[in-house]
């Protein structure tokens, strides 16, 4: 089947008379439904677990280095791991893939919890169960990524990908914030509890999906299908070009959120609870912002707003760097965040319209994998705040992340002209 004729498939199976709101029209696709369904629970209960897990960590060692051990362990396999799941996922049933790795996570979990009830948890415990776990992520997100399409069709995309979004950002929330009010009434114990128990939920939102096959063209051998996404990306310059767009932000200007208590702590002189309202206003700018894209839908023209959101973000984010209040910092806060997650939605979205069916699984997991980058810019950041201070390097790397929108507006006719892009607008469907 071709990719035109595939689309054509999704396109109309997705379709039925609008009844909701633009915000919320992918939602009219039941399957889509249970989609977000499974990746929100599932999320709200990863996010709630890093919290318990950090805190049973500290408890173990009283050591702040054991904290960084966890992150480590999860991070290591998960970014290696995602050079490869691409690969994978679009070789195999992506339904099937997604429930055995959360029923691997689930089991993993379980084996925690059993180990905590009977009094016998020790931190090497946690190390081999949160390597499971980023070995896991990798066949967790991308997959479910790439199921979207035909779930939607390409109409409804763009929507699709900006309530994705939204879902996990109210995850990064309320999980969080659930676990550190729900552990001092319903105990540890009772919090893993939960959290496994969403965890089932998602795996059987997930059974109520269709199956989902990948489109593969040619059977290639396993390594040659993970060179492919390499010179899949090298020969499709607008996809490089936007999987690159959607790098610069995540190494320039997003480390700061790991600099955040240094904003409280040493520049404005705040407490804890003023970190937490803007850790919080992080996640609200995240959902404003996804939920702006939703609204949107398919009426902007993508790639200009993508380019014009980072720009916006970059300025806000200066200004939140040099402010010398806190009360004044947080507005500048939210407001960078919500066009921070606009700028990243419609990045991915322009990723998976451009990408072909059979590759939409790689596509996934070198976005994710842009993601996982984040970490790099940090050591950057540090090494400079250390010499010039916090709020001077921040300053300077948004204005250096300004200057790189620019030179990609100035240097890249294919990013400026790329709303025009048949596989962005349809056009090719209707002369197919």
């Amino acid at each position: 089947m071709s990719d035109v004729d595939s689309t054509k498939q999704s396109d109309s199976a997705a379709a039925p008379s609008r009844s909701l709101p633009r915000a919320f029209a992918a939602l009219e696709s039941i399957p889509f439904r249970w989609l977000v369904s499974s990746l929100g629970t599932f999320f709200l209960a990863m996010q709630g677990q890093l919290v318990v897990r950090s805190l049973l960590a500290y408890e173990l060692t009283e050591s702040p280095f054991a904290l960084a051990m966890v992150n480590l362990v999860i991070a290591t396999p998960m970014s290696i791991g995602l050079l490869f799941s691409g690969a994978i996922i679009d070789r195999v049933e992506r339904r099937g893939l997604t429930i055995i790795s959360q029923t691997l996570v689930l089991l993993n979990e379980l084996v925690v919890l059993v180990l905590l009830v009977s009094g016998i948890l020790e931190f090497w415990h946690l190390l081999a169960t949160a390597f499971i776990l980023g070995v896991n992520f990798p066949f967790l997100m991308p997959t479910r990524t790439a199921m979207i399409y035909s779930l939607v069709g390409r109409d409804r995309l763009g929507n699709a990908m900006a309530l994705q979004a939204t879902s996990l950002n109210i995850a990064r929330i309320v999980g969080p914030a659930g676990m550190g009010l729900l552990i001092p009434l319903i105990t540890m114990e009772g919090a893993y509890l939960l959290s496994i128990l969403l965890y089932g939920f998602s795996i059987f939102a997930m059974l109520m999906l269709p199956k989902s096959y990948p489109e593969n063209k040619e059977r290639k051998g396993f390594l040659t299908d993970v060179l492919y996404s390499f010179t899949y990306v090298a020969k499709n310059r607008a996809i490089l070009l936007c999987l690159c767009f959607g790098l610069f932000p995540m190494l320039l200007a997003l480390p700061i959120i790991s600099f955040l208590v240094v904003f409280t702590e040493s520049v404005w002189g705040v407490g804890e609870t003023a970190l937490g309202i803007m850790m919080g206003s992080v996640g609200v700018g995240g959902i404003i912002g996804s939920l702006l894209v939703a609204r949107l839908g398919d009426t902007m023209r993508r790639t200009r707003v993508m380019m014009i959101a980072a720009m916006i973000f970059a300025a806000f984010l200066a200004g939140f760097s040099i402010s010398p209040y806190y009360l004044l910092a947080l507005p500048f806060l939210l407001v960078s965040n919500i066009f921070a997650n606009m700028s990243q939605t419609l990045n991915q979205t322009l990723v998976q319209l451009l990408a072909d069916n059979e590759v939409r699984g790689r596509m996934s997991s070198l976005m994710m994998l842009t993601v996982g980058l984040t970490p790099l810019g940090v050591l950057p950041v540090a090494y400079f705040a250390e010499i010039f201070g916090i709020a001077n390097t921040m300053f300077v790397a948004c204005i250096m992340l300004v200057l790189v929108v620019i030179a990609f507006l100035a240097l890249s006719p294919t990013l400026r002209h790329l709303d025009k892009d048949p596989r962005l607008t349809g056009i090719h469907e209707v002369e197919g």
